[in-house]
């Protein structure tokens, strides 16, 4: 019986000889091409629609950046969105302590920790339509929950949280804050679920405990979930939509619109079907979240290269 000649590296098809290399991009591809298609094209067409005039529906009108000098040269609207966007970015980061606080609390063992990691986990899975709505009536003057409480104490908020131009945003943001500590508190149980046990026990020995231990052994294994916890928090903060249009619509008087709320305004809203002028609204936005995403992630890349 004549011998089957295998074949050869030059007789076997270019796939096969770079099977290994090309497989894994098979599987990426259709990942990568709805990201293409649904993330990375729809950024540049914003920049491209924000140098021309356009309702949405009619011709184009090429502006250049006349857009971008009307948001810095003295929008009264945009500039009390910007440093409300300010204000979410700063106050939303205390999600990220809480969250740690609440998963080293529930890394505990003991007699019914997961009816407490189910009701901590509770706000998260909720959604943020409902969150605004429930604490729209926590908020109502008067009959609101919040308003009793505070009135026991002698404090009196004309027209309640969210009718009073100085307290709605703070009011917005704790709301904001509710579920968002609830899924930094999973990243955590999360992270912690990985520490290394010998690292402690060893620590342990040393005589390290309480504050030193956490912050000496715990917190730096903790780095990558506190990296999350980071980027999906400023994104958040950032794109706070939902509260807003829920809880006051941008009210009162304009006080706790943000940068996507007025984005919203100027583009779809029946005050508005200026498109160009929204996607540059778009553009500062998308600029000052890449800002804070590239110094977190250089942060982190410094931190590992001199730990090799």
């Amino acid at each position: 019986m004549a011998d089957i000649a295998s074949p050869t590296a030059e007789t076997r098809s270019w796939y096969k000889r770079n099977e290994i290399a090309v497989t894994p991009w098979l599987f990426l591809l259709p990942g990568i091409a709805f990201f293409a298609l649904y993330v990375i094209i729809p950024i540049f067409q914003s920049f491209w629609i924000s140098f021309y005039e356009w309702d949405g529906l009619g011709e184009k009108v090429w502006v250049g950046t006349a857009h971008y000098e009307r948001l810095l040269g003295g929008d009264r609207k945009f500039e009390v969105s910007f440093w409300n966007n300010i204000k979410w970015l700063f106050l939303y980061l205390l999600a990220i302590p809480g969250g740690l606080f609440i998963a080293l609390l529930l890394n505990q063992t003991v007699r019914g920790i997961r009816l407490y990691k189910s009701l901590f986990f509770f706000p998260f899975v909720i959604s943020q339509v409902v969150v605004g709505l429930v604490f729209s009536w926590f908020y109502l003057p008067n009959d609101g929950l919040f308003d009793i409480i505070v009135g026991t104490f002698g404090i009196d908020i004309k027209g309640g949280v969210l009718g009073n131009p100085n307290t709605a945003t703070y009011g917005i943001i704790a709301a904001g804050l509710w579920p968002q500590t609830a899924y930094c508190m999973i990243l955590y149980l999360t992270g912690l679920n990985a520490v290394d046990p010998e690292q402690v026990e060893a620590a342990r020995l040393d005589g390290a405990k309480g504050w030193k231990m956490l912050w000496y052994v715990i917190l730096p294994q903790l780095k990558p979930a506190t990296f999350i916890a980071f980027v999906v928090t400023i994104i958040g903060a950032l794109r706070s939509f939902d509260f807003i249009a829920v809880m006051t619509n941008g009210g009162p008087f304009g006080s706790t619109r943000v940068l996507s709320f007025y984005m919203f305004e100027e583009s779809l809203s029946e005050f508005g079907f200026r498109m160009g002028y929204g996607a540059a609204i778009a553009v500062v936005l998308f600029f000052i979240m890449l800002f804070f995403i590239t110094y977190f992630l250089y942060s982190m890349y410094r931190d590992e290269k001199g730990a090799r």
